[in-house]
C-alpha cells in the first residue's frame, strides 16, 4: 500500500488502513447505492441484502452458529459497554457482582470502576502472571453467590497474551453464569471460533481487521437474553434501534471474509514479521537494556504483537523523535508530575521500573514486510541513541555480537 511506505506503520493493534477489497466492496453505498435498509422499494431491498450479507460474513468468521447471533454496534466499547450493562439489568442480585482481570481494556475496567464508585456493582480484577496470563482457578475461586457476569479478554491488546477462554468456561458450565469476552485484539491474529471458546457474548470490532472505523459486532449467543442497546425502531431485531450505516457494514463483512479465506496464511506472515522484529532488535540493542512481555509460549499470544521495554530509555520522546519515521504506541501513557502513568497491563506483570517507562509495542500487519522492519529498527536504534544509550558494538553480524 503506497501511503504507508515513508513512514513504517507498527501500529496495527490501533487500528489497520482499509484494505483495497474493502475499499472496494464499500463503494457502491457511498453513491448508488443508498437506500435505506428498512425501505421496501429496490434501493432498500438492495442495501437490505447487503447488511445481510454482512452478518453472514462475520458470523461465519467467528464461528457463531447463526448469523441472527451477530448484533451490529459503533465501535468495541459500545459492545463491551451493552454486554456489561445489559446483563447487569437482568440481573436480580441487590449489587450484582463481576468477575474480570485486571489487564482488561479500559472500555472494561474504566465501566466497572465507575459503577462499583455509583454502588451499583463489585467487581474482582483477578491477578495474572508474568507473562499475562490468568489462572483458572483464580477466576473460579473468585466467583461469589452474588456473581452475574464473568468478562475476561481473548487476546491482550498491549503484550498479546491469550487467556485460556475455554478452560475457564468448561469449568463454569452449568454455574449459571454468563461469560463475556473481548476479543477485539484476537480476531485477525489467531483463530477464533465463540463456539469452541464456550462464550455467551463476544466483542468484535471491524477497524481491526481492515475494515472502517465505526462498526463493530457483539456476538450473542442463541438463549442469551440481552435488553435493547438503543430504544425506537425495529433495527437489528429490535435490539439496537437506528438506521444501519450500509457503507461501514459491507465493508466490515468484506473484511471478516477476508480473513476467513485468508486465515492460517496470515498468521503464518504475521508471526514470521513479528519474529523477524524481535530478532532485529535483539541485534541491534544491548542485550541487557532489552526486555520483551508476554508469553514465550507461542501458541499463548497473538502472532502480531511484539511488546519490547528498553532500559534508560523514555518511550514517549523515543515515539516523539520516531514520529515521522516509526508508528507504533508507548506502554507507559504519559508524564503525571513528577511520576508516570503505566498501563494496568504494564503494572500487573510487574514490569521493572527502570525498563517500564521505556515499553512499546510494536505490531504488525498484513502489510508489513522484512524490508520495513530493516528501516524501522534502523530508526529506532538511532532514536535510542539519541537518548544516550551506548549502542556501541551492540550490532551482531552473522548471529554474533561485534
Amino acid at each position: 500500500m503506497p501511503f504507508l511506505q515513508d513512514c513504517v506503520y507498527l501500529d496495527y493493534n490501533a487500528t489497520t488502513p482499509i484494505f483495497p477489497e474493502v475499499a472496494q466492496e464499500m463503494q457502491p453505498f457511498l453513491y448508488e447505492a443508498f437506500g435505506n435498509p428498512s425501505s421496501g422499494h429496490t434501493y432498500g431491498r438492495k442495501c437490505k441484502a447487503a447488511v445481510d450479507l454482512a452478518r453472514q460474513r462475520v458470523a461465519s468468521a467467528v464461528g457463531a452458529a447463526s448469523p441472527d447471533e451477530i448484533y451490529f454496534t459503533s465501535c468495541g466499547t459500545e459492545s463491551d459497554n451493552w454486554a456489561i450493562l445489559g446483563t447487569i439489568d437482568n440481573s436480580t442480585f441487590p449489587v450484582p457482582h463481576i468477575v474480570t482481570t485486571n489487564i482488561e481494556h479500559p472500555a472494561i475496567l474504566e465501566l466497572l470502576r465507575s459503577l462499583q464508585r455509583q454502588n451499583k456493582i463489585t467487581f474482582t480484577a483477578v491477578g495474572v502472571s508474568s507473562e499475562g496470563i490468568v489462572n483458572v482457578d483464580d477466576v473460579v475461586g473468585a466467583i461469589k453467590p452474588e456473581t452475574c457476569l464473568i468478562t475476561i479478554m481473548h487476546g491482550n491488546n498491549e503484550i498479546g497474551a491469550l487467556q485460556p477462554i475455554k478452560e475457564i468456561t468448561d469449568r463454569i458450565r452449568g454455574m449459571d453464569i454468563p461469560f463475556h469476552s473481548d476479543a477485539a485484539q484476537s480476531l485477525g491474529k489467531v483463530k477464533v471460533d465463540v463456539q469452541e471458546m464456550g462464550v455467551d457474548m463476544a466483542t468484535f470490532v471491524g477497524h481491526k481487521i481492515g475494515a472502517p472505523k465505526g462498526v463493530a459486532a457483539l456476538y450473542v449467543k442463541d438463549g442469551v437474553k440481552l435488553p435493547p442497546a438503543l430504544i425506537g425502531g425495529a433495527q437489528e431485531r429490535g435490539m439496537r434501534a437506528g438506521t444501519e450505516s450500509v457503507v461501514l457494514l459491507s465493508g466490515f463483512g468484506k473484511a471478516a471474509e477476508m480473513l476467513e479465506k485468508e486465515g492460517d496464511e496470515l498468521f503464518h506472515h504475521l508471526r514470521t514479521v513479528r519474529n523477524y522484529l524481535r530478532e532485529s532488535l535483539e541485534r541491534a540493542l544491548p542485550e541487557e537494556r532489552l526486555r520483551f512481555n508476554g508469553p514465550t509460549d507461542e501458541s499463548k499470544r497473538t502472532a502480531n504483537t511484539l511488546s519490547v521495554s528498553i532500559k534508560g530509555v523514555n518511550a514517549s520522546l523515543l515515539l516523539l523523535e520516531l514520529q515521522d519515521t516509526v508508528a507504533a504506541s508507548a506502554g507507559a501513557a504519559c508524564k503525571r508530575g513528577q511520576g508516570a502513568l503505566l498501563s494496568d497491563t504494564l503494572k500487573a506483570i510487574d514490569v521493572p521500573a527502570e525498563f517500564a517507562l521505556g515499553t512499546v509495542r510494536l505490531s504488525v500487519g498484513r502489510h508489513t514486510s522484512k524490508a520495513e522492519i530493516d528501516r524501522a529498527v534502523g530508526h529506532i536504534l538511532e532514536a535510542c541513541e539519541s537518548q544516550g544509550i551506548d549502542v556501541t558494538g551492540s550490532i551482531r553480524q552473522g548471529g554474533h555480537r561485534v
